[in-house]
């Protein structure tokens, strides 16, 4: 059984990101156990010194979560042509420990429009040492939509399949590695 964390880059209670993470949840295949990472906006700012001892407990919830983890899946929108605060803020807090070293990773995409935060945080987890999945993305566009609207396109199912060999390609990557 692989064991993925999956972090939302956004904080919205009607997240279409934190949509498409839980979908993933329920759609991945039987060998995947996907835990959505709900601890974000409770990470307190990231301060070098607050590091080693002084860890604050939701940082640490945060690094055990990755470190533990086989591999993490990422979805985030795009704020200003970048990666919104609060996901840069959790990306740092792991920034000088070993739990994004070699760590598989993935992107997926709740937007067609976010393609400089795309870019920006593949090029930031990369800088980290992911190990970025990068040889199938999964975008299912639900920008813009309500919710229940979401819960319709996720439902539909050519997304779950789309969902399903997503995370199967990523455990596949994971094994080999």
């Amino acid at each position: 059984m692989l064991d993925i964390i999956a972090i939302s880059g956004s904080l919205r209670a009607a997240s279409t990101n934190s949509a498409l993470l839980a979908a993933l949840r329920a759609n991945a295949p039987a060998d995947c156990r996907v835990e959505v990472y709900d601890g974000l906006g409770r990470l307190p700012i990231f301060n070098p010194d607050d590091e080693g001892e002084r860890t604050p407990p939701e940082a640490v919830k945060l690094i055990d979560a990755v470190t533990l983890a086989d591999g993490v899946i990422v979805s985030c929108p795009e704020y200003a042509h970048g990666v919104p605060g609060g996901m840069k803020n959790a990306l740092d807090w792991l920034v000088s420990r070993d739990a994004a070293v070699g760590k598989p990773a993935m992107l997926v995409h709740a937007s067609p429009r976010s393609l400089y935060a795309r870019a920006a945080l593949a090029e930031i987890m990369r800088t980290m040492s992911f190990a970025m999945y990068e040889e199938a993305t999964l975008e299912i566009a639900l920008l813009g939509k309500k919710p229940a609207e979401v819960e319709m396109i996720l439902a539909e199912p050519t997304n779950r399949q789309a969902m399903r060999e997503a995370v199967q390609g990523f455990a596949d990557f994971m094994r080999r590695r």
